[in-house]
């Protein structure tokens, strides 16, 4: 694991901190290299059901660039470099509980890319976002580019990766980067996971499969179907039916 990332847990709600504060959080090698672990243990773990991951001051600025002169050098460095960024990402978009990202302050390039694979957004009114590899000559990974792509829109994608200028909370809300802005960020947040970790999980995680399904092109086949019949026998479903029928608030 990584000195600067730090995982804790209060009842079902995990907080992933980006710490690396002299950095602006900016993520090391190590650092991506550690996200897989720190997934697997959110996973293993079913007292968990939501995953916050945030920041300080900052999100976190990217990638450490004070890398790329060392370990992203050269195209055989590059490529095992990126892999690293790349697995990382996708740990987090693959996390199989909803995930939450807190942003404040800088939320630049990996740390974008950090932000784009949690399934919800939330950004303090003073966040700043850009994806910025067009400073630096690289292009951006596929399955990264459409993350963006299924959250802004092609056209605003383009904006963003072809100019790698920051744009401020107010315009990241009116293209859908992020789902909120808040002038309480930790209030807030801690809001929102606590109500979807109140939520039947049988229909929660139901929900971020099927999603994440369309997203990909899929359609309702036999792993859908069966995400329906095993609602359908859940204790969570018992549970809601009963609530309702009792009019008392449903405890699951």
């Amino acid at each position: 694991m990584s000195d600067f990332l730090e995982l804790t847990a209060a009842g079902p709600v995990a907080t992933l901190t980006i710490d690396r504060p002299a950095k602006r959080n900016a993520m090391s090698y190590e650092m991506w290299s550690a996200l897989p672990g720190l997934m697997a243990r959110v996973s293993a773990d079913d007292s968990i059901r939501v995953l916050v991951i945030r920041g300080g001051e900052h999100f976190s600025a990217g990638a450490d660039i004070a890398e790329f002169s060392t370990l992203r050098r050269g195209a055989e460095g590059a490529a095992h470099y990126g892999e690293a960024v790349h697995q990382g990402e996708r740990a987090i978009v693959q996390l199989d509980k909803p995930t939450i990202a807190a942003i404040s302050g800088f939320c630049v390039g990996g740390g974008c890319e950090i932000a784009l694979a949690c399934d919800i957004r939330v950004a303090s009114s003073d966040a700043r976002f850009g994806i910025t590899p067009a400073k630096l000559g690289i292009v951006y990974n596929f399955t990264s580019t459409k993350q963006l792509v299924d959250v802004v829109g092609p056209a605003w994608a383009k904006q963003i990766l072809f100019s790698a200028d920051l744009i401020d909370s107010a315009t990241a809300l009116r293209i859908g980067l992020v789902n909120e802005v808040t002038s309480d960020l930790t209030t807030r947040v801690a809001e929102l996971s606590e109500q979807i970790a109140g939520r039947a999980q049988v229909s929660v995680r139901g929900a971020k499969k099927i999603v994440g399904s369309i997203t990909e092109g899929g359609h309702e086949d036999d792993v859908v179907r069966a995400l329906y019949a095993e609602a359908a026998s859940s204790a969570d479903y018992a549970e809601g039916v009963s609530a309702f029928l009792e009019k008392r608030p449903p405890r699951f």
